[in-house]
Order: structure tokens, then C-alpha cells, then sequence
């Protein structure tokens, strides 16, 4: 029995995604050093599963296309731009969701309790907040250009996109970073609830 590494995401689309590429090399200008995000794995996650045995990976794509069946098409808009664990001292460079917090929300909810249920999720202390991570910061004082930086960016636009998908992929880590391969679409649908 093979582990997969797996997530639970929704593509940013093309305008969105040259936004973001555009907005990681306006902070990468700062001389900090940070492992971004290459621009083909860019997406707003809305469940990490880690690694899960396969014989549930045909579970777990009909929880996907349940959960996404759920919930109508929305809109989805990037904006603002800011840090875990905080801006002062920025450990990970995110692009925060100014269009289709509610929507992401409860297909997280939803998606959650399918997962819960089939015993390949653990809930995490922390509540979810969706946004689209950038970058990972490498040391501390390579967060101090940043800090100075992230300020000026709280009303960045990043563009809006159509959600009609919700996508189950899997991440094999490789020596120039992690590979996504898409196993699953879920498309939404907004049958009753």
C-alpha cells in the first residue's frame, strides 16, 4: 500500500496568477531571501490532507465531488497582502481573499466533515483563513525588508476569477520543489445543501 501526499485547492486562474507572480517579484526586489511559490502551483488551498494511504484516494475524490456539488459557482477576488505569523515579523507572505470568503468557507466546512468522517483528515486548532501563500521567508532578517515592504501592499489588487472547480491533487516533492498532479475535479453545483 502505497502514501500519497494530497491537498484540497481551487485554481486562481491565468489573470490572477500574473498578478501574483508580478506581486512576488515586486517583494522579491526587497533583497529578502524567500522560497516563492512557483507560479503553476500558486492556488488557494482549502484542505491539506498530508500523506494518505491510496485505497482511499477513490473515498476521497467522491467527498471532493460531493462536497463542490454543494456549493454554487462564486467569484473569487485576491486582495491585500500580508504575513503569518504577522507582518512585523513575517514568516510566510500570503495574498489575502477580498471576493469569496464565504463560499471557501463552507466548502472547507463541508469538505471537512466528509473528510472527518472518512478518517483521513485531523482537525486543526487553527481556523482556516483562506488566502494564496507567496513565499516562505528564510530567516528572520530577511523578514525586516519585508516588514518594511508589506505595509504599502494592503490594498493590492489582485484580480477576480470564476470558481466552477474544486481541485483534489497530489504533491510529490522534488529536488527543484513540489510536483502537482491533478486526481480529482470537483465541479460545483449548488444542489441543496
Amino acid at each position: 500500500m502505497a502514501r500519497i501526499r494530497t491537498f484540497i485547492g481551487i485554481d486562481i486562474g491565468d489573470d490572477i496568477r500574473a498578478k501574483a507572480v508580478a506581486l512576488q517579484e515586486r517583494l522579491s526586489r526587497t533583497g529578502a531571501k524567500v522560497k516563492w511559490v512557483e507560479s503553476h502551483n500558486l492556488h488557494v488551498s482549502l484542505i491539506f490532507l498530508g500523506e494518505i494511504d491510496d485505497r482511499d484516494l477513490v473515498a476521497v475524490c467522491r467527498a471532493v465531488e460531493d462536497a463542490a456539488g454543494r456549493e454554487a459557482p462564486f467569484a473569487l477576488r485576491l486582495g491585500g497582502v500580508g504575513a503569518f505569523p504577522t507582518p512585523r515579523r513575517p514568516k510566510i507572505l500570503w495574498a489575502g481573499i477580498s471576493e469569496g470568503i464565504e463560499p471557501l468557507r463552507r466548502l472547507h466546512r463541508g469538505l471537512e466533515t466528509r473528510l472527518l468522517d472518512l478518517g483521513v483528515y485531523r482537525k486543526e486548532e487553527r481556523g482556516y483563513t483562506p488566502h494564496l501563500t507567496l513565499g516562505r521567508v528564510k530567516s528572520d532578517s530577511d523578514g525586516f525588508p519585508l516588514a518594511q515592504e508589506l505595509p504599502k501592499l494592503l490594498t493590492w489588487d489582485g484580480g477576480q476569477t470564476a470558481v466552477h472547480q474544486v481541485l483534489f491533487f497530489s504533491s510529490e516533492l522534488g529536488k527543484d520543489g513540489p510536483e502537482y498532479t491533478v486526481l480529482a475535479r470537483g465541479e460545483l453545483g449548488g444542489r441543496n445543501k
